[in-house]
């Protein structure tokens, strides 16, 4: 239980009591739903619950405060509490219970603040889902850290959630693919044919013609177009695909499923595909029908502006008939609750999406987040093509510029509605000005301040491998440490700040925000930073010095475990 929890269960108490001995005219217990005071002056925690009962209880809000103040029991949370303004209750929390966090995170490590949200069921979390007709472009790396951090909060929180990549694999767009690396490929053989303007012109077209060359030789020079078409849509494909899930495995983001959308249309053994399926789902609801020769989904009884179609006059299936199956495959797979995580180009692609899900019996079952682009600069200068290529700059060429954790760390510093200004040169830096630098440097300075701290034989035995650093931590620490020295302002500002991690995760799993967790590890670094500066650790009386270690091996805990949820190494040396 956190320390809010508890302090909310001690003033429902209070309630509870002054109601039982007829102090306050209440039928129902209002929770005492705490917060932060904007004003740090005001205390740790402040309520509004007696300004929001004051009408029941026929009360003025001071008076009801007042009442709810003196039948507070005895305990060990509570420095003080104040009446402010028109009737908040301000409370101000023991340096004791602040301790106790240091104590709850060493315990509890990696699963501190672990949560459970079982009534979430099933969370079937989609995203990136590039076509692989291209390598990934940087905006698809913005998407691969956004759904896989979620996806990381979102488990630390405690759903179920299951990570997919749909691989937009059937359609128009695969024939032009092949047919652009047919093109590349003749051309190379020093056949005198032109481009068509439907096509993909990108220098990585030619590079997989000429791998075809390089493997083949001239074998398909005398083949039909449309065998040739065929023969190296499929070896483009597999090579784009290759190359897109070994930049994202770099990139430390990975599936529990690569759907392909090929499958929907393959029969199973009832000799029905997936989209078969779909359709007569969807004809049992009524929502089906045929005008113009064309078949039809009914999504406007649901909202949508207009029906959509789903299979064309001439019997061409359409996209949405496509992702109609997929979503009520996904459905069949047993999955509650679906996220697909789209580029800000699909917003007018919600509302049909929606209609179907409604339309199976599953309103709100669908959520869709929306992610902006990314704005490369360098130097504050416009950046649009690779020096390299002169043209498009991959998302793996800014990995291998800037590095993971900063790809990382800065694409995840916004809110996913918003676009991302993202200054290759200012990303590189390793020094202060660059965010991610600052919060990492805060994690190795506490690394360093152990190993000192440590014995000769023991920092020998850390670099050799023969301990890890939690085991390190815990020698130099050691045990029974009296953490009630740990009474300066610094010390118990990080303990407030790590006492709020639960909390964090909880909201930023509900809000499907990690940028969240980037602005608290600049806020915990930056308080580790001052509290560094302002009490000295090694040197200190031992009684302080290993309260002092013990606090700053929580907050090495809590650094690399927020580091951790965005994907971000927590370095030891730096």
């Amino acid at each position: 239980m956190t320390i809010r929890e508890q302090l909310e269960e001690l003033i429902g108490s209070a309630l509870a009591a002054a109601v039982a001995d007829g102090s306050l005219a209440l039928e129902e217990i209002p929770a005492p739903a705490l917060e932060r005071p904007r004003d740090e002056s005001n205390g740790d925690w402040a309520s509004t619950v007696a300004l929001r009962c004051s009408k029941v209880a026929k009360r003025a809000p001071r008076d009801i405060a007042q009442i709810i103040v003196d039948h507070i029991p005895a305990n060990t949370l509570v420095k003080s509490v104040d009446i402010a303004g028109p009737g908040f209750i301000n409370v101000r929390l023991s340096d004791e219970v602040l301790q106790t966090v240091v104590a709850s995170v060493r315990d509890q490590r990696l699963d501190y603040g672990r949560g459970s949200h079982p009534e979430a069921g099933r969370v079937n979390l989609e995203y990136v889902s590039a076509n692989p007709t291209g390598p990934l472009h940087v905006g698809h790396g913005r998407w691969a850290v956004l759904g896989d951090s979620i996806a990381r909060v979102m488990k630390h929180a405690g759903y179920d959630v299951y990570e997919e990549f749909y691989i937009n694999d059937q359609g128009v767009q695969m024939n032009v693919f092949g047919n652009s690396v047919a093109v590349r490929y003749m051309q190379l053989l020093g056949h005198d044919v032109e481009l068509p303007e439907q096509a993909y012109g990108g220098a990585y077209i030619t590079d997989i013609a000429q791998s075809i060359i390089d493997a083949d030789g001239n074998k398909w020079e005398g083949a039909s177009e449309e065998e040739r078409m065929l023969a190296f849509r499929e070896i483009a494909y597999q090579q784009m695909m290759d190359l897109n899930r070994e930049t994202l495995s770099n990139f430390g983001t990975t599936f529990d499923c690569w759907f392909s959308e090929r499958s929907l249309y393959v029969a199973d053994e009832s000799g029905k595909s997936a989209i078969d399926k779909a359709l007569e789902a969807m004809d049992a609801k009524g929502f089906i029908y045929k005008s113009d020769g064309a078949v039809w989904f009914k999504s406007s009884a649901f909202g949508d502006e207009k029906d959509r179609v789903l299979i064309k006059e001439n019997g061409e299936y359409t996209y949405f008939m496509s992702d109609m199956a997929y979503h009520h495959n996904k459905l069949g797979r047993g999955f509650d609750h679906l996220i697909d995580l789209w580029g800000a180009d699909h917003h007018g692609y919600i509302k049909r999406c929606e209609a179907m899900l409604a339309a199976w019996g599953h309103p709100g079952a669908l959520e869709v987040l929306l992610g902006q682009l990314v704005n490369l600069f360098r130097n504050g200068e416009s950046v649009r093509m690779s020096k390299r290529t002169g043209e498009m700059i991959t998302f793996s060429e800014l990995i291998e510029e800037v590095g993971t954790d900063a790809a990382r760390y800065t694409m995840l510093s916004r809110s996913s509605d918003q676009p991302i200004d993202f200054d290759i040169e200012v990303v590189k830096k390793q020094d202060s000005s660059n965010p991610v630098y600052y919060v990492q440097y805060a994690h190795a300075r506490i690394c360093s301040v152990l190993r000192k701290a440590a014995s000769e034989a023991d920092a020998a035995a850390l670099e050799a491998g023969e301990l890890t650093l939690d085991q390190l931590a815990a020698k130099v620490v050691g045990s029974d440490v009296d953490l009630s020295v740990l009474t300066h302002e610094s010390e118990l500002a990080l303990m407030r700040r790590m006492d709020d991690f639960a909390e964090l995760i909880d909201l930023a799993a509900r809000d499907r925000a990690p940028f969240r967790l980037t602005h608290y590890a600049q806020d915990l670094a930056s308080l580790f930073h001052q509290f560094y500066t302002n009490c000295h650790i090694i040197g200190e009386d031992e009684r302080v010095m290993r309260a002092r270690l013990a606090l700053a091996d929580a907050t090495r805990t809590v650094l690399a475990l927020t580091f951790s949820l965005m994907g971000v190494s927590a370095p030891e040396k730096m």
